[in-house]
């Protein structure tokens, strides 16, 4: 990984209004406009262009909710949005500054983003269709892919983790030997975890105490009772199991919800070799 420069224009001159975002090296352009800002956006030449966007809000029980579109004129497809669907606060569009972007590749986008989002699952999505994957030629799929990577790094780069994966898939084996950590006590409880730069992650399969202890914190019991409700956490063959990689806050209260009781995540995960986690922060 090389380091990156990024340019942010404050198009408003405030930084919760309309704002660019651009890559160095790059000919795409991003563009964050709040949807009261929509309307007004209509000298934007730029939005004229072909592109995809992203429609960020919160659903009616106030989870991350998105959709992932195109469009051949991206400011009138952003438009219809604000009639069409009222659950979003703010969208992010991209556009190729040199207009090199046709109809198949923004439709390749949009598939791709999707899949990305849906693959997450950091945020739920409004698209009521799967985007259809247009064929396209080696050398654009290539290309668009590029362009893809650069999407994602500017939208988490604009406060939106809707395309960043919990845990990065292409870590080499030392490098989760370093950094998986282990709980292993009574009643069942038998996880694995780790630090992000976001908080403590529980991953897929870990299992947890099958009952708590009557000293336990309610609010962590209806946590926990939250996480099974959800189906975060479902019963295997009579095992309380993760169903998928799970972000905590803290390492103590992934722990606690591990273990059934309070607990000091501090000392209570370890390493392989035994090493207890604030023995590596320090």
């Amino acid at each position: 990984m090389f380091g990156k420069t990024i340019k942010i224009f404050l198009i408003d001159g405030e930084p919760n209004g309309r704002l660019t975002c651009e890559l160095s090296n790059w000919t795409g352009k991003a563009f964050k406009i709040p949807r009261n800002k929509i309307k007004v956006s209509i000298d934007r030449k730029e939005l004229e262009s072909t592109g995809v966007y992203i429609l960020f809000g919160k659903s009616a029980d106030n989870k991350d909710l998105a959709y992932i579109g195109e469009g051949e004129e991206i400011y009138k497809r952003i438009t219809q949005h604000i009639s069409g669907k009222d659950f979003w606060n703010e969208a992010i569009i991209f556009i190729s500054k040199d207009e090199n972007l046709n109809k198949a590749h923004i439709k390749y986008l949009e598939n791709r983003l999707y899949e990305i989002a849906k693959k997450v699952s950091r945020y739920n999505l409004d698209n009521s269709n799967i985007p259809t994957k247009p064929s396209i030629s080696e050398p654009d799929r290539s290309e668009m892919e590029e362009f893809i990577e650069n999407i994602k790094l500017l939208t988490n780069t604009l406060g939106y983790k809707i395309f960043e994966e919990l845990i990065h898939e292409n870590q080499t084996l030392e490098e989760q030997e370093n950094n998986t950590f282990y709980i292993r006590a009574t009643r069942g409880a038998n996880a694995q975890g780790q630090i992000t730069n976001e908080g403590f992650v529980v991953l897929k399969g870990s299992e947890i105490a099958d009952s708590v202890t009557n000293s336990l914190n309610q609010s962590i019991i209806n946590f926990r009772q939250r996480l099974i409700d959800e189906q975060k956490i479902v019963n295997i063959n009579n095992k309380l199991v993760f169903s998928e990689d799970y972000l905590f806050s803290s390492p103590s209260t992934a722990a606690a919800i591990v273990m059934g009781r309070s607990a000091n995540g501090l000392t209570e995960w370890k390493l392989s070799d035994g090493r207890i986690l604030k023995s590596i922060e320090i």
